[in-house]
């Protein structure tokens, strides 16, 4: 699927190359929660978050916007586990069609909080997610916890 990157987050894409020395896919604006979803090239996220989370607090204070990483995957599985770290994802089943949910399973309760987010913003950047790279419209993720283990 091909994905369009605005001249706004081209800027940030190259403010994240300028400030971290690492590499972004693409970068999602979320005005809902003020922040930036940077997906990150396989193998630069430790070079983007930094020794203890400096270079993300950097960027925050230059750029005044929350900050979130993803690890993009070629895998789309492992993709949407990284979209939900730190939650451990058990399980994540995609419809067959262009439309209908995702659902994503998780290995007890306290895990589907997580994997929900405060406010709903971890799923909420899974949908936007989604629905840039895979064109998934409807975008509706199920996150339930594992039951029979």
């Amino acid at each position: 699927m091909e994905r369009t990157i605005s001249f706004k987050e081209r800027r940030y894409i190259e403010e994240l190359r300028i400030l971290t020395k690492s590499t972004a896919i693409d970068c999602i604006i979320d005005d809902r929660f003020d922040r930036l979803i940077y997906i990150i090239t396989p193998g630069d996220m430790g070079i983007a978050i930094g020794k203890s989370g400096d270079n993300i607090k950097k960027m925050q204070k230059v750029l005044g916007k929350r900050i979130e990483m993803v690890e993009y995957a070629e895998d789309r599985e492992q993709f949407l586990r990284n979209i939900f770290k730190p939650a451990e994802v058990i399980h994540v089943f995609f419809p067959t069609g262009e439309t209908g949910s995702i659902r994503v399973t998780v290995r007890n309760k306290s895990e589907v909080g997580i994997a929900i987010g405060k406010g709903g913003c971890t799923i909420e950047k899974a949908r936007m997610i989604v629905r840039r790279f895979f064109g998934l419209e409807s975008g509706d993720i199920i996150v339930e916890e594992e039951h029979g283990a």
